[in-house]
């Protein structure tokens, strides 16, 4: 069961107590990612996830670093397109320990000039990192090609040019601006102590409570087209469809629908385009979910002869699906793998502390694994039909990067 508190200042805290475990994660939620950024400062959410680990005002980075070694603790951080997380797992008894630590990170991170600028050249290689990853690129242009200079656009990294324009004041005005009381949620799950809610209260009820407000503006799915020729051994490719928004009540067919899609072994993509024709190794789908929007995203990699083939059979597998729907088997097999995965992801505290961090934070409610499984046992053959007429539209986004940079010969028939 999930327990909510609100502080005076908007802060909330979201606690599930696990006695069956020693661990203990904690996760401090932002409610702003690259989504919330102006375009010349793109990246900067990112970026300041990286700063907090710079060194506060009484430890420098490598004791933070040394402080969750010393207790054998995990500590971490991530940034999306719609928040940014700070959370570390422990062992029950060090829980005080990594609370300390990571709301010192929080509230009392310098900003050192000297540290800004090594870490600026950090940053720099994981965007090079990420240009040499074809694989990996290729969704971030496929985002590109469905919002354009929305910044769900936008890469959540930056680019080198927002990246060396940031200074410290730039970072300290975000944090003004969106690090405030009712932009914040902590998750804490695992074998909870008492008192550690106390504490939790007493920290973060110092945040001040309201910051700017966010202007979230819907965007529209746009349908372009984008390749970019590259000295690669493979076509990457990616077809992009409109999807729902976090907490719309045909997520769960969406699910569904990606599932017999390209979401397991034995998907219809999988199927036919790895084991039928043996003309991929990677090939599969996922939804993502924003608050007001959603994409569903198809990838496949495949030799750049082959690049027609597997566009074709990709389109061909979509189409049947809308036309036809799911067969009864499935959907109950579809059923079933949803379920235990949802189950098997769940078996953690740092899973459980992320699950409730981020229905806090997205969706303002938390549903039981019951009710969640009710929910998917729920969904007809019908219920799938309708969504696939809904997503798969009849046309759609594209990423590509291939040697040639030329698109598929029937894209244009």
């Amino acid at each position: 069961m999930v327990n909510k508190i609100t502080l005076d200042n908007g802060v909330r805290i979201v606690s599930e107590q696990i006695e069956s475990l020693r661990s203990v994660s904690i996760g401090i939620w932002v409610g702003t990612g690259s989504r919330n950024e102006e375009k010349e400062e793109n990246g900067i959410s990112h970026f300041l996830e990286h700063m907090f680990f710079k060194g506060t005002e009484k430890r420098n980075p490598q004791e933070i670093a040394e402080s969750f070694d010393q207790i054998g603790g995990q500590v971490n951080a991530f940034t999306s397109k719609e928040y940014t997380c700070f959370y570390a797992k422990v062992l029950d008894e060090h829980a005080p320990k990594a609370l300390d630590v990571l709301s010192d990170m929080f509230f009392h991170s310098t900003f050192d000039t000297e540290e800004l600028v090594k870490e600026k050249n950090v940053v720099l290689e994981e965007i090079k990192m990420v240009d040499d990853t074809p694989d990996d690129i290729v969704h971030d242009i496929l985002g590109e090609a469905s919002y354009g200079n929305h910044p769900l656009g936008l890469p959540i990294l930056g680019t080198a040019d927002t990246l060396n324009a940031f200074s410290r004041e730039t970072l300290q005005g975000y944090l003004e601006r969106y690090y405030t009381g009712e932009n914040v949620v902590i998750s804490i799950a695992g074998n909870i102590k008492e008192d550690m809610i106390d504490q939790i209260s007493s920290i973060f009820s110092e945040l001040k409570p309201k910051g700017a407000d966010k202007n979230i503006e819907k965007p529209a799915f746009l349908t372009n087209k984008m390749a970019r020729e590259k000295e690669t051994e493979q076509a990457h490719l990616c077809l992009g469809y409109p999807g729902v928004p976090a907490g719309d009540e045909s997520i769960y067919a969406l699910a569904l629908l990606n599932n017999v899609l390209g979401g397991s072994m034995s998907s219809r993509l999988f199927q036919e385009i790895r084991e039928k024709r043996g003309l991929a190794y990677s090939v599969f789908s996922y939804h993502s979910s924003f608050q007001d929007n959603g994409m569903l995203t198809i990838y496949g990699g495949t030799a750049p002869d082959h690049l027609d083939e597997l566009f074709d059979a990709t389109v061909n597998c979509i189409k049947d699906l809308r036309k036809k729907g799911l067969t009864k088997k499935e959907l109950t097999n579809g059923k079933e793998q949803l379920k235990g995965n949802l189950m098997l992801s769940l078996e953690s505290s740092n899973s459980r502390m992320s699950r409730n961090g981020k229905n806090e934070l997205l969706l303002g409610y938390h549903r039981s694994l019951d009710e969640v499984i009710q929910q998917i046992n729920k969904v007809t053959e019908e219920d799938v039909r309708k969504v696939a007429s809904e997503v798969f539209t009849d046309d759609f986004s594209l990423s590509l990067i291939s040697p040639t940079g030329r698109f598929p010969s029937s894209l244009s028939k």
